[in-house]
């Protein structure tokens, strides 16, 4: 007996493929403008990189004013810089509120545009749906990246990947390789410092360190009022001037900085700055060791760069997230290799044949939710001309027969 065919279902408004922060912004915007749409989310809940990938402590980075996301801001009630549980709070009264209701366990195994039909077919292992528009929100962050470290396979401790770490609970006592310096490397070092771990933080590249605040104010904050007025290249030293005032030189603890400023560096590559709550006086005191590049893991522990041998009692891989795109959009060129739009914010959001994107530009929420309303806007102007010529049709209809 050959496989049965999935049934095919007709889907009026867009297709979106992912029940993050992304897919979210875009139906809520959608919903406003009385557009109907379905929301294919590949596992159980929404958010799912929230509920299920990050580290207990986790905190938002940045003020909560720059993480909202379209027609409704977070509760008063919140604090200033939101925990990882009430930002995923805010997340599911934000799917209520717009009666959001995406289909969980919705794998999207491929998804191509039929030019026979001039519709786009979107298949998963139970159905197979079309509609006129794609909505591609599966995000920056879709997959871990696990680099091949030579060695790896022979290690005789854990290696986890920070999408599975919790807490430092479970490191106890241990001394621990953390191979990533960004964010979650910096944070995931913090974190087992406070559970008597000894992390010893491998900085292979260069990495702007700041603080979160400044004189009392989000240092993301003062970045974007000092834009308004000053050309970035001036931003950047005047943020630097007063990092080293309160942090002083990273270089001396092993942490280099790159040669280009902290926002020019985001704004030029998506690179993101890490914000200071607490590592550097860490690394300081010794509490956090700053590690050259691994040249090679052995059976107890790692080879550095620099000659040295240590052992390890764990690895953690601090080494990010990375798009999943090119695995199931077919046929397409508007994204790279990385799974990420070719054209460049703010122009990445809109591709042909009815292809949109979100939350790929580098930007945080602030860069979602720019992008989410645009997504509706074009897509509702296009809805409401469809809908007229409909009515159209069938007042002629109504009046020939």
């Amino acid at each position: 007996m050959g496989s049965c065919k999935p049934q095919q279902e007709h889907v009026h408004g867009p297709i979106i493929i992912g029940a993050g922060p992304s897919g979210l912004a875009v139906a809520a915007c959608l919903s406003e403008h009385k557009v109907p749409f379905v929301i294919l989310e590949r596992s159980n809940c929404i958010v799912s990189l929230w509920q299920d990938k990050t580290y207990n402590r986790l905190k938002l980075h940045l003020p909560k004013q720059f993480c909202e996301l379209p027609l409704k801001g977070f509760p008063h009630t919140f604090p200033k810089y939101p925990t990882k549980y009430q930002f995923i709070s805010y997340m599911e009264s934000y799917a209520s509120h717009f009666n959001i209701h995406p289909r969980f366990n919705q794998t999207v195994e491929s998804a191509e545009f039929d030019k026979g039909s001039q519709l786009w077919v979107v298949r998963t292992q139970e159905c197979e749906l079309v509609s006129r528009w794609l909505v591609v929100a599966t995000g920056e962050n879709a997959e871990p990246v696990v680099p091949r470290i030579h060695g790896m396979e022979h290690f005789s401790g854990s290696i986890a990947h920070t999408s599975v770490y919790k807490s430092g609970s479970e490191y106890r006592n241990q001394k621990v390789l953390v191979i990533g310096c960004g964010n979650s490397g910096m944070e995931v070092s913090l974190d087992l410092c406070r559970y008597n771990a000894s992390p010893y933080m491998v900085a292979r590249n260069t990495v702007h360190v700041l603080p979160r605040e400044m004189f009392g104010f989000s240092t993301f904050g003062i970045a974007m009022a000092l834009f308004k007025w000053f050309p970035i290249k001036i931003v950047d030293k005047i943020l630097l001037l007063v990092t080293n005032f309160m942090l002083g030189n990273t270089n001396h603890y092993g942490i280099k900085r790159p040669k280009t400023g902290p926002i020019e560096l985001k704004l030029a590559t998506g690179r993101t700055p890490v914000l200071d709550v607490g590592q550097v006086a860490q690394i300081k005191c010794g509490n956090i060791k700053v590690m050259e590049g691994v040249k090679e893991i052995t059976r107890n522990g790692a080879k550095f760069m620099d000659g040295q041998e240590k052992e390890f009692d764990a690895i953690i891989l601090a080494t990010g997230y990375k798009s999943n795109v090119p695995t199931w959009l077919k046929g397409c060129d508007f994204f790279t290799e990385d799974g990420m739009p070719k054209t460049p914010f703010p122009h990445g959001w809109k591709g042909e044949q009815g292809l949109y994107t979100v939350g790929f530009t580098r930007r945080g929420i602030q860069g979602t939710s720019c992008d989410a309303i645009k997504i509706a806007e074009d897509i509702a102007a296009q809805w409401r001309t469809a809908e007229n010529k409909k009515q159209c049709n069938s007042h002629i209809i109504l009046l020939t027969s």
